[in-house]
């Protein structure tokens, strides 16, 4: 048998107690305002029928998952992305659900690509969903929650933007420009690369798609227009008249709820999946210096694709690593809470019986309490209780016990008093005089 030691794989992360603290505080957050915004949270299995992804995106997927045959000869996959699987979930029960439907989840997905910083083999994301609306409101909506789960993690408006677009009005506009009904997702494909390969860039990729040089440059010249101008430009086209109009409401919505800062329209935003049918948003870090933190928009005919019920919907997915390394970066991490309340003290081995019934008692109450589990000197068991971050200690003399009292030290300020034992180990419900603080 080899000695050698089993590394982690790569992309995985071992979640160590300060990690998992952090993931706790992004995961109560999001929890948080998924209830403000009435929100019901769901889960669905980590595997799932290979075929759920493939028909959404194509035989092209199989490559960044971790796909292989079960002992039943069935072809799976572990989920790469919640929406699938909240597709199908969705299409088993709509019939009785009130509409809207309000959905979040927070599952951990796998994905087989490059670990790099922002981006592992394996994440867990805030998926939330509304089924069953298409008036602008609910586009704003989702939007809100997206950044309220932010903010609810202490990022302002200086820590973050949302790109807001629509693929209603781009469409429109490819083919205000001659671009051909066929080519437009192949284009918004394109466009999707502005940001990281500039305009040069894009140009050889629209080349590609057979879009000449001349309507190439009106086109990137077209959507670096503020909303309003691009309409302007545009006056007379119906089909853009209208797809404005509705994203200018998106605007005011936002607006009206006070997130007028966060937000700014970027017609280079696409979103390269194809599913997608109306807003288009993504949420990234002002100083550009991470991936995007969340994206999402609308994709009205995804439910009946994936689960053959025709009902628009619209949500985003909000990673936890990209993420985490914000909240390191803007220094938002807080600090790993005390773990222990109180810390047992005995002088003597004589006093443990009465420690161990003392800590019941307080463990019954919700306090968080330590004793040591071997006999040691009182200097030692300070300084345990020291390490474990412990608010008081309670010393069990024996000369102190004989008289029905212990000692509490503040392990802040070395205050020292003393108090019945009586008191502390009252159960819950009874306790009268001397409370526990």
């Amino acid at each position: 048998m080899s000695s050698a030691k089993i590394r982690g794989l790569p992309g995985f992360r071992d979640f160590f107690p300060e990690a998992l603290a952090l993931r706790r505080h992004i995961f109560s957050a999001w929890r948080r305002v998924g209830a403000r915004y009435g929100f019901t949270e769901y889960d669905g299995p980590p595997l799932e029928a290979l075929e759920l992804y493939t028909r959404k995106s194509g035989d092209e997927i199989v490559g960044q998952l971790y796909e292989f045959e079960d002992k039943g000869g069935r072809a799976v996959a572990l989920r790469p992305e919640m929406t699938p699987t909240f597709a199908r979930m969705i299409a088993t029960c709509a019939g009785g659900l009130a509409k809207p439907v309000r959905w979040f989840s927070i599952p951990q997905l796998f994905r087989y690509e490059r670990p790099q910083r922002g981006r592992l083999r394996e994440h867990f994301q805030l998926n939330m969903d509304i089924v069953g609306e298409t008036n602008p409101l609910s586009d704003s909506e989702i939007i809100s929650a997206g950044i309220d789960a932010l903010r609810e993690l202490g990022l302002g408006a200086a820590d973050i933007v949302v790109r807001i677009s629509d693929r209603r009005l781009i469409g429109a506009l490819l083919d205000a420009h001659g671009i051909a009904a066929e080519d437009h997702v192949p284009v918004f494909g394109a466009l999707d690369r502005l940001e990281k390969e500039g305009e040069d860039g894009v140009r050889g990729r629209l080349a590609a798609q057979g879009v000449e040089r001349e309507a190439a440059t009106r086109l990137l010249a077209a959507i670096r227009l503020p909303l309003e101008e691009l309409a302007a430009a545009h006056r007379g086209d119906e089909a853009i008249a209208e797809a404005a109009g509705r994203l200018s409401t998106v605007f005011a919505h936002l607006g009206a709820t006070g997130f007028a800062d966060f937000v700014r329209f970027d017609a280079g935003l696409v979103r390269g999946l194809a599913y997608y049918t109306g807003t288009v948003f993504e949420i990234w870090d002002r100083r550009d210096e991470l991936r995007a933190i969340c994206g999402g928009g609308r994709y009205d005919d995804l439910l009946k694709a994936l689960g053959g019920v025709d009902l628009p919907a619209l949500g985003f997915g909000m990673g936890d690593v990209v993420l985490a390394e914000l909240l390191k970066d803007r220094g938002l991490v807080p600090g790993t809470p005390p773990r222990v309340d109180d810390y047992i003290v005995c002088v003597s081995d004589g006093e443990r019986p009465l420690a161990l019934g003392l800590a019941r008692s307080l463990r019954d109450r919700g306090r968080r309490v330590l004793y040591d589990l071997r006999p040691r000197g009182v200097g030692r068991q300070f300084k345990a209780a020291h390490q474990a971050g412990a608010g008081r200690t309670i010393v069990l003399g024996p000369q102190e016990v004989e008289r029905g009292v212990a000692v509490l030290r503040d392990m802040a300020s070395g205050e020292e008093r003393e108090v019945a034992i009586e008191t502390l180990a009252r159960p819950p419900g009874e306790a009268r005089g001397e409370e526990v603080r």
